[in-house]
């Protein structure tokens, strides 16, 4: 098997696996409501969850988008710098951003003031960017190399998804109290956005993901 092959292939179990151990952990957790509470609450310092959350669904599931861009890199030999390198870049970003939110934990309630709340906020929310972003270059990418019209209007459409997931969450927790809802949402819209990028290129030749002669200078 190459490189390139099981790099695609972490990138399908990193978000299968991301998006099961939350609910394994939420299932541990009897007080946890996917709808009012955060993800990070089930890493939250002196939780029953958290080496678990932290070690394995953040640091391990980062790790494995990392070792996913890295294979997008490799399937990109053209040498030039553009839209789906940056993918793979932003990406890379996010795998960073989820290794990060897992070192520092979030305090109790993801409420506190600690240094280590703040650094995770900042990991966090460098993730989530970096995905958002992600989507949207794989869309203009897709387009500009006329491959795939419809993965192209998909990866577009769940960076807006996603995006909009995340101004409720904000807009929401008051008076509504479902941040976690909205929370859930993104994440799984970015979780299944890379399962199904990975599934596509995994599937395709990779002369499919190179783009035509005459679209190659564009990129």
């Amino acid at each position: 098997m190459s490189l390139r092959k099981l790099g695609l292939i972490c990138g399908i179990l990193s978000p299968l696996l991301w998006l099961a151990l939350i609910g394994v952990a939420g299932a541990m957790r009897p007080e946890f409501s996917h709808r009012t509470h955060y993800i990070s609450e089930l890493a939250e310092h002196g939780s029953s969850t958290e080496f678990m959350m932290r070690i394995a669904a953040f640091g391990f599931t980062g790790f494995l988008y990392v070792c996913f861009a890295l294979a997008l890199l490799a399937t990109f030999r053209d040498g030039e710098w553009g839209w789906r390198t940056l993918t793979a870049v932003l990406i890379a970003l996010d795998g960073v951003g989820r290794i990060g939110a897992g070192v520092f934990a979030c305090d109790p309630g993801c409420a506190g003031f600690s240094m280590s709340q703040e650094l995770h906020r900042l990991f966090a929310t460098l993730g989530f960017l970096a995905g958002i972003l992600a989507t949207l270059a794989w869309g203009i990418a897709c387009r500009r190399h006329a491959w795939s019209p419809a993965l192209s209007g998909y990866s577009v459409g769940s960076g807006a998804l996603a995006l909009t997931c995340l101004l409720l969450m904000s807009w929401t927790r008051n008076p509504v109290p479902a941040p976690g809802l909205f929370e859930h949402l993104a994440t799984l819209i970015l979780s299944l956005w890379v399962l199904v990028l990975a599934v596509r290129l995994l599937r395709s030749p990779e002369r499919s993901c190179q783009g035509s002669s005459r679209s190659r200078g564009a990129d």
